[in-house]
């Protein structure tokens, strides 16, 4: 991750500027010595900046906020060092200019376009976890009437890949930067040709984080069109064992199971693993049923009247967990004399999502935006209010 390590770090005098870069607030962690958040913008997109005073005193980009491409982070480290006059001592920010090609691109999209604008008008196809991006781009070459959607959260990875949209001049690709076991519940029902995992990180020591899951499965079977498939493509035996078993959960179930099978386009790793004499499974789910548009009710707005002043700290000392999932406070923050911030992770088990509340004046408002309008996080957010408000 793109960092700076300082001399000293000098806070500024909010809001501050240097060029297109703003700098609107700063929170502290409830220890200030422990370091801090800076509230950025910069190309139309809101993130934090994260100070971490340590054995090195280190300027960062926050994890939950991280915006592509890499760029924009690249270029607002740089912008507050000059801005606050924080000497730098090291660092693996370099100084190249805006890739020309990703000046040019519409292909990155935001999670709040698909909640607020999801493409309607022809057959989609997800690729999850593209990589290089070879099968996604020959697909879309292959396919120009069929919008490819493919998500990843490697940044040079999504660089590389919208470099390439721009060069082969592809205007039926969009690329999110968003964990695919959230996105599917934004796709409408009955509109997925393909939903292509290929090559998924296994995840043996920790297999709750595995792509696929009974519930990725569910959605899936949901959004994609009858006769519709999901197709795993893998090299781990216990990751197509485990899909195996995941594919035969379901009451009634079409899937199909191929061993070293060719296919027109594959990845640098998938040509090393040949020559390894490595194994290649792909096992295939077919869906054979049509679903109706998932009912998901609510908002993220929070109710009217001063914040309960124990309620926080209520709220800091205990998980709440309730059987669609949970809430419980990773950190707390302060801003100037009466502000503060929560740094949350909420929604279903499987998986969270950590979100920030800003408190301010006796309201309260996500921050820099709304959290996924999932079902599990829509609950959250209700048990959320009604915690804040006692």
């Amino acid at each position: 991750m793109p960092h700076l390590n300082l001399e000293s770090f000098n806070p500024l005098t909010f809001p501050a500027h240097s060029g297109e870069v703003e700098f609107l607030f700063q929170a502290d962690y409830k220890n200030p010595d422990e370091g801090a958040l800076i509230a950025t913008r910069y190309k139309g997109r809101e993130f934090f900046l994260v100070y971490k005073n340590g054995a090195k005193k280190l300027l960062k980009g926050d994890k939950v906020t991280r915006p592509s491409p890499n760029f924009i982070l690249k270029h607002a480290l740089s912008a507050y060092a000059e801005c606050s006059g924080s000497p730098i001592l090291d660092s693996n920010v370099d100084n190249a200019p805006e890739n020309a090609h990703l000046k040019t691109h519409d292909a990155l999209k935001s999670i709040q376009f698909f909640a607020d604008h999801f493409p309607k008008d022809r057959e989609v196809r997800i690729e999850v976890g593209f990589g290089s991006a070879r099968h996604l781009l020959h697909q879309a070459s292959a396919n120009p009437d069929v919008l490819f959607i493919g998500l990843e959260i490697h940044k040079p990875s999504i660089e590389q890949a919208l470099k390439q949209i721009v060069i082969q001049n592809l205007s039926n690709i969009m690329i999110l930067d968003y964990d695919a076991r959230l996105f599917l519940e934004f796709v409408p029902s009955n509109i997925v040709g393909k939903v292509y995992v290929h090559f998924p990180v296994p995840w043996d020591k920790k297999p709750h984080r595995r792509v696929i899951s009974e519930a990725f499965l569910k959605e899936s079977e949901r959004a994609l069109r009858v006769g519709g498939t999901l197709e795993l493509r893998t090299d781990s035996e216990n990751y197509y064992r485990f899909a195996l078993e995941t594919f035969s959960s379901p009451a009634v179930s079409r899937f199909d199971v191929r061993k070293n099978q060719e296919i027109a386009i594959v990845s640098k790793y998938e040509d090393r693993w040949k020559k390894q004499e490595k194994n290649i499974y792909d096992v295939t789910f077919t869906c054979d049923i049509e679903s109706p548009e998932p009912d998901m009710i609510g908002d993220f707005t929070f109710s009217e009247g001063n914040i309960d002043a124990d309620a926080l700290y209520r709220l800091s000392k205990d998980t709440y967990k309730r059987d669609w999932g949970f809430i419980h406070v990773e950190r707390m923050f302060s801003i100037g004399k009466e502000g503060s911030m929560i740094r949350l992770s909420m929604g279903s088990f499987d998986r969270p999502e950590s979100t920030y509340v800003l408190l301010e004046n006796g309201a309260a408002r996500y921050y820099p935006s709304l959290p996924v309008r999932s079902s599990a996080n829509l609950k959250a957010h209700i048990l959320l209010d009604e915690l804040l408000h006692g």
